[in-house]
């Protein structure tokens, strides 16, 4: 990293700390699915009146309960059919997800394009999440997709930050440099500060870490796998040794991405991965 992104950096960290940058706060909508959803004396009914007052909101939860994912018998033609057929805990999930898409706006044309393309490639990786866990985890593949909406969370500050200063904003390569290297600590901040599942909240630090050496796969591991997925052939990742990123033994897959796309996921995974964008 040059020494100017590096100051950026730990300016942008100090700041936060101070609380003179303020961290992003989950939607009201966000907000009360979670609230309903905790509830022990709430219902599915309960959470289908907070989650009807979003009529965007609605129809993307029909969308995903029609989905190829979960395969449902007949067509799902409302609400409450969707919410009876995902179940309260998956709802709750995706609806806090995808409730989180009016987070990625901005008020500059190239800012709100950075934010909209972050939001569209964590929405990607999330479908990709949800397959790779039904098929390869014993995890829940709702909090698997909650996980890739939310892992580059930590980047909204640090747009925010570019927005009130025009000279980041021009210096693209400054500014990715520090993008790259802070985001994954903000976002353990903002989950932590949402009070997100204890075992989200360290997935936008855990995901890059390669060689990490756990009993068992996690949620990190479905995020790693997914990026990379994702990322396979690019620039970004011209100089990893897939070979050595431990996630994908510990989900038991090939790490040759070509090969591992041989598998019977493909109209799957294309499903998934537009399910959420």
């Amino acid at each position: 990293m040059n020494p100017l992104a590096e100051k950026i950096a730990h300016e942008i960290i100090k700041l936060i700390d101070q609380d003179k940058l303020v961290l992003p706060t989950m939607p009201e909508m966000a907000l009360k699915v979670r609230e309903a959803s905790e509830d022990p004396d709430a219902g599915i009914m309960d959470l289908a009146k907070v989650i009807a007052n979003d009529a965007a909101l609605t129809a993307r939860i029909i969308k995903v309960a029609n989905s190829p994912l979960f395969r449902a018998p007949r067509e799902i033609e409302d609400l409450n059919m969707a919410l009876s057929r995902l179940g309260m805990e998956s709802t709750a999930n995706l609806a806090t997800g995808l409730a989180m898409e009016q987070m990625f706006q901005a008020t500059s044309d190239i800012i709100d394009r950075r934010m909209r393309d972050v939001w569209q490639s964590s929405s990607e990786i999330a479908g990709i999440c949800h397959v790779l866990c039904k098929h390869y985890t014993k995890l829940r593949p709702d909090q698997a997709a909650l996980a890739g909406l939310v892992f580059q969370i930590g980047i909204l500050p640090i747009l925010s930050y570019a927005e009130e200063h025009p000279s980041l904003l021009r210096d693209s390569i400054t500014l990715d440099m520090v993008i790259n290297t802070i985001h994954p600590i903000i976002g353990v901040k903002i989950l932590n500060a949402w009070e997100f599942p204890l075992e989200l909240r360290d997935v936008p630090m855990e995901y890059q870490n390669f060689a990490a050496e756990k009993p068992a796969a996690d949620y990190a591991d479905l995020v790693t796998v997914a990026m990379l997925q994702v990322l396979a052939g690019s620039d970004r990742v011209s100089d990893l040794d897939y070979a050595t990123v431990t996630a994908f033994g510990r989900l038991g897959l090939d790490s040759d991405i070509e090969s591992a796309e041989a598998e019977d996921l493909d109209e799957e995974m294309a499903a998934a991965m537009q399910l959420f964008s």
